[in-house]
């Protein structure tokens, strides 16, 4: 029960805001569209290495940004951050190599399993933060930024957790949450190049806004990646811990309801539609910023 206390205790502002908006709005139901058959390919195998995950996954992103296809943004990120993970396991960072090797696998295959089900139009099979996140994505109307956060919801906020539980904390649980945070250094030595890589292909401007926004990370993604991660562990805890059903039931609601709030604040930020289209326009072509931060930056104070 220690953990299950432990993920009470966790419930800062930000995770019941999360929650109140996840009670308040459905997620949307995606439009139809015409399946790809070239897309399905390359994500219709479970993967089978890290090697694996790193290579479809980056040939699935430059198919995608190829058409225009905004969901590769997310992978732009998701590639580079399994090819430093890889890097890592092969230095010999890991206490425990093997298990980080299913970790990645098993973590990229919830991906897989979502990109594949929304793909071929079966969105019941679809996890509701990943259904509003491809949905915004292949839309094509919102900031670069938000598109970003909203996998990165997705993945961090609701995947991992069960892939934490799936791939098994026992036995040597202390060392397996020791690796479970050398991953966090890996990731933030690439904070840079990653907003440099989202700025060179999908928006010119998009370090100017960030650089001139000191929260605009923050407010969009709700917590950090580091927090995220911290939470997925302790919800993994309980699902592996915890026998009482009505527990473990309420602990699977609590992470749905947390990432689905989560997208729908992502996508649909408090701040005058006028100013997220200003911001839209600063990304694309580096224009000026000038009557755009002041409202925003008030705003975002607003509701932090």
């Amino acid at each position: 029960m220690a953990g299950a206390f432990a993920l009470l205790r966790s419930l800062d502002t930000g995770r019941l805001r999360a929650v109140a908006l996840a009670l308040r709005r459905d997620p949307p139901t995606p439009r139809p569209r015409e399946t790809d058959p070239s897309l399905v390919d390359r994500v219709e195998r479970p993967f089978d290495s890290v090697d694996d995950v790193f290579r479809r996954l980056r040939d699935l992103e430059r198919r995608l940004r190829d058409r225009d296809d905004r969901r590769a943004v997310f992978l732009t990120i998701y590639t580079r951050m399994t090819a430093a993970v890889r890097d890592a396991i092969a230095n010999g960072r890991f206490a425990d190599p093997d298990w980080m090797r299913r970790y990645t696998v098993t973590f990229a295959d919830y991906y897989r399993r979502a990109f594949l089900a929304f793909e071929r139009g079966a969105y019941d099979a679809v996890p509701a933060p990943w259904r509003v996140a491809f949905s915004t994505a292949l839309d094509g109307s919102a900031l670069v930024a938000q598109d970003a956060f909203l996998g990165i919801n997705a993945h961090i906020n609701y995947d991992l957790a069960l892939a934490l539980r799936d791939v098994g904390l026992s036995p040597n649980r202390d060392r397996k949450h020791e690796d479970h945070l050398r991953i966090d250094a890996v990731l933030a030595g690439l904070l840079d190049a990653q907003q440099e890589a989202l700025a060179d292909l999908y928006a010119p401007g998009l370090s100017t806004v960030d650089a001139t926004l000191g929260r605009f990370d923050e407010a969009l993604s709700l917590f950090s990646i580091t927090e995220g991660r911290a939470q997925a562990w302790r919800v993994a805890v309980v699902l592996a811990d915890v026998r009482l059903p009505p527990l473990r039931a309420a602990t699977r609601w609590l992470l749905h309801a947390t990432a689905v709030g989560g997208a729908a604040f992502v996508r649909s930020p408090p701040v005058d539609p006028a100013v997220l289209s200003a911001l839209g326009r600063v990304e694309r072509d580096r224009g000026p910023l000038a009557g755009v931060l002041t409202d925003f930056a008030e705003r975002l104070d607003a509701v932090g």
